[in-house]
């Protein structure tokens, strides 16, 4: 059976607006599936081919979100207004086992993986011009390194497959072993060499949406990489300095267009995207293309809407403020995260995230959370959920850079500083380098605060070390008896399709 079709959505030709990006659209001919043949003769075509491995990622910004943020301590056993998340629910309780196994067919990974593989096999092909190629190749290396890293963080040893499969005489072609961590992470590490050689010296800094996969994307990949290998896969300090050095090379691009947002909520707005500067590389969502709906547990229904309100009192009700919101509240914060949130000084990051809900009637006791961070904006008497879904920002250069010096031993004040000037104002607390303990704890704190939904705190606690992750989950969830769960088992119908796959070892 040979594969020559790379079926190819034309609604996913509208999913980048930048204006580079914009300018290339208009000269593709919309088209449900194109050939190897046809993007081997038509630059359009080819260019097809290009845009839609980004409206494929797109796709898959859900389950980028919950792999990395649903696992971890912030949403645990919260209080919430409607029936429980169950999905969702497992994955904070960790509630996971060979016979209960929360993402089956490697969540789907294979599919993305296999659209970049025909990209970096046929694009040199095509008669794109050579300056154009050069720049694609760069891109999708880097976003084939980001989803093998992902993977490796989730399942550990995955296969490995590179090439596109062109061609099929029998099933057993498809069976394919688990290849060990170690081969996967040199994967990762060789695609992030090749997108930073591709890309070159030049580091433009886009002046426009940041939709695109670019060379600070690849740096800011290699840091968090590096740093996950110096911690877990006997790395140690070459690869904790290989970190520091990739981070410092954008940190040292900071000015008008590399920054942190004054205003945090700036980041998030749907009506600021263009030249955003703490955005590295966010998932683009855009109304009559798709919108960021997933969140939609984290809400709050419109009927529940005019018997919830703000603050303490009868007023303002969440449907004074939010008319047009009409989603679900299934997801609650952890109870003690959300009373260290909430207490002390006054942190721009918790206003601009979530907002309490309590019933407005007496003893106006808290209802839930509603996460307000990305309620897009209203068209008319429509909620439009249209916010951008950051991979990386400025931010995030600076708490990775931070940890890769709190590990080599280092001082890290500057970094916690700067994110804490922000967040608090000039009265903020300064912080004074300690121990790596004191240090790693004082990023994780910030980490917490500044990254709430974006789909990174599972991923920040495991790569801080196993004993953060003991320190700050809870143990009836997760603790050193149950360390299999770090990573994912395989579904039993996984094993039974494929002869040659391995259970994750513990289950």
């Amino acid at each position: 059976m040979k594969y020559n079709k790379l079926f190819i959505a034309s609604a996913l030709l509208l999913m980048l607006t930048a204006a580079a990006c914009t300018k290339k659209l208009d000269e593709v001919v919309p088209q449900s599936s194109i050939s190897k043949d046809q993007a081997l003769k038509d630059p359009n075509a080819a260019r097809t081919l290009y845009y839609g491995t980004y409206g494929l990622f797109r796709s898959y910004a859900s389950t980028f979100f919950q792999l990395g943020e649903m696992r971890g301590d912030t949403w645990v056993d919260g209080v919430f207004t409607e029936s429980v998340d169950g999905g969702l629910q497992n994955l904070y309780r960790h509630n996971i086992s060979a016979l209960n196994v929360p993402f089956t067919n490697w969540a789907g990974m294979y599919n993305l993986l296999y659209n970049f593989n025909n990209v970096i096999k046929i694009i040199p092909q095509t008669p794109l011009p050579d300056a154009e190629k050069t720049r694609i190749l760069a891109e999708v290396h880097g976003l084939r390194a980001y989803v093998y890293y992902t993977m490796l963080r989730t399942w550990g040893a995955v296969p490995l497959n590179t090439e596109p499969v062109e061609t099929l005489t029998n099933t057993a072609e498809t069976y394919k072993p688990r290849t060990g961590a170690d081969s996967i992470m040199l994967q990762v590490k060789a695609d992030i060499a090749k997108s930073l050689e591709l890309f070159g010296t030049a580091t433009p800094i886009s002046t426009d949406k940041r939709v695109v996969w670019s060379k600070l994307a690849t740096l800011v990949l290699k840091g968090d990489a590096f740093i996950w290998s110096g911690t877990h896969m006997g790395g140690g300090t070459a690869d904790l300095t290989t970190a520091k050095a990739a981070l410092l090379e954008v940190r040292n691009l900071q000015g008008a267009t590399l920054n942190l947002q004054a205003n945090y909520r700036d980041i998030f707005d749907p009506t600021k995207k263009v030249n955003n500067a703490e955005m590295i590389f966010a998932i683009n969502y855009e109304l009559q293309q798709a919108q960021l709906t997933f969140f939609g547990s984290f809400s709050v229904n419109s009927i529940q809407a005019n018997t919830l309100s703000f603050t303490q009192a009868a007023t303002p009700t969440v449907s004074s403020v939010y008319p047009y919101v009409n989603g679900a509240n299934r997801v609650g914060i952890n109870p003690a995260i959300l009373t260290k949130l909430t207490t002390g000084a006054a942190d721009q990051r918790i206003a601009n995230t979530f907002r309490v809900m309590y019933g407005n009637a007496a003893p106006f006791a808290i209802r839930g959370v509603m996460l307000t961070k990305y309620l897009g904006t209203v068209a008319g008497t429509s909620q439009i959920y249209n916010n951008d879904y950051p991979i990386y920002r400025y931010a995030d250069v600076l708490l990775l850079l931070a940890e890769a010096k709190a590990k080599l031993g280092e001082d890290i004040s500057a970094e916690i500083n700067a994110i804490r000037q922000r967040a608090y104002g000039a009265g903020y607390t300064p912080y004074v380098s300690g121990s790596q303990t004191a240090n790693m704890n004082a990023i994780l704190e910030e980490d917490l605060r500044e990254f709430i939904g974006e789909g990174k705190r599972w991923w920040s606690l495991r790569r801080a070390g196993d004993a953060y992750v003991y320190a700050n989950l809870n143990p009836a969830f997760l603790n050193p008896s149950s360390t299999a769960k770090f990573l994912l088992p395989l579904s039993l119908a996984m094993l039974n399709a494929d002869p040659l796959l391995k259970q994750t070892a513990g289950y």
